[in-house]
């Protein structure tokens, strides 16, 4: 009980210390980039087993094809996605130009305009997507830690 007591403080004294030091900035005087909607896309190796213990967790399916090895659920405030055979490792997902039910925004950044913005500030997609294409299109980043963060645009982009 102790332990679980002690484990409670340190979580509400780090989140604190979080909530007053943590700011989301871009370099200075640069816009944020707006991403888009996030979600993490889980590499499992049993997608019924996966779908069944998130599930448990208050997951339910909302997209995809478990018989094709992907599923996108979602609970009151999460998205995951489980893929099977398709990802070497866990990934980190945002959707430019979609909320979270997958329903097209009035007013986003597209993935070309994001990829380039990136790049200025001195990071390297691979693969890139294609600055001369419109309509859907992705790139990838890989953090220092060698995760994967996957920008993958569905939508056209917005008219302007």
């Amino acid at each position: 009980m102790k332990r679980c007591m002690l484990g409670v403080l340190v979580s509400a004294l780090a989140a604190g210390v979080w909530a007053q030091t943590a700011r989301p900035t871009a370099p200075e005087g640069d816009p944020p980039v707006r991403l888009g909607n996030f979600s993490v896309s889980l590499t499992v190796k049993d997608i019924a087993a996966s779908r069944a213990f998130y599930e448990k967790l208050g997951f339910r399916a909302i997209a995809g094809d478990q018989a094709k090895n992907w599923l996108i659920l979602q609970n009151d405030t999460s998205t995951i996605g489980l893929f099977q055979g398709m990802f070497n490792r866990n990934t980190l997902t945002f959707n430019p130009g979609w909320d979270r039910s997958s329903q097209t925004l009035p007013d986003f950044d597209d993935v070309r305009d994001i990829q380039r913005t990136l790049k200025a500030r001195g990071l390297t997609p691979a693969p890139e997507a294609d600055e001369s294409s419109a309509g859907p299109a992705s790139f990838m980043l890989i953090d220092p830690d060698g995760n994967p963060i996957l920008i993958d645009q569905h939508v056209p982009a917005p008219k302007k």
